[in-house]
């Protein structure tokens, strides 16, 4: 069973929710019918700690292209960056949170930005979710679901929290449009 978004068009689009990451990069595609969301895949691209940067972030970048050749997806969303105390771990995050969203600009996608709040809200309905609360209703909305890490589960949330933003977004521009004609 798949969850129902609003979404008027009826095409099926298909989205890429990342969880960028140093160490593990996550990333989920679900598809978006008419009112019908599924998921199609998803897992983790990983950098090894022992290589340079430079190397890590080429890791990632060639992971995430692969990714996007293999399931074509439209449009891409990606979590904005967690400040936390550590600047140095913010700057990395920060590194790789770039090179996830150049792999999609690259292969020309609109990329939509989601602060962390905002997914756990869209997703779990309280800002602040755990991430046991997150996996129960992202495998809840994606009942085909069998997420491969906590980070694909975060890549699959940014992906629910962007088909449902579009979503309002296509309700608001053809109301619009609708009232013009």
């Amino acid at each position: 069973m798949a969850s129902s978004i609003p979404n008027s068009s009826g095409h099926r689009r298909r989205l890429l929710g990342l969880d960028p990451g140093l160490r593990a990069t996550g990333w989920g595609i679900v598809d978006v019918e008419g009112s019908r969301l599924s998921h199609v895949a998803n897992g983790t691209v990983t950098s090894q700690a022992r290589d340079s940067l430079a190397e890590r972030l080429s890791a990632i970048h060639c992971g995430l292209e692969a990714v996007i050749r293999e399931f074509n997806p439209q449009e891409a969303a990606v979590e904005s960056v967690f400040v936390n105390r550590d600047g140095q771990a913010t700057l990395k995050l920060g590194q790789a949170r770039g090179v996830a969203i150049l792999a999609a600009a690259q292969a020309g996608l609109e990329v939509a930005e989601y602060a962390p709040n905002h997914i756990k809200k869209s997703v779990v309905g309280a800002g602040h979710a755990d991430k046991r609360q997150m996996m129960t209703m992202v495998t809840m909305l994606l009942p085909s679901c069998d997420p491969h890490s906590e980070h694909s589960v975060d890549a699959l949330a940014v992906a629910i929290t962007h088909a449902h933003g579009s979503a309002g977004a296509a309700r608001v521009a053809s109301a619009i449009a609708g009232g013009q004609a």
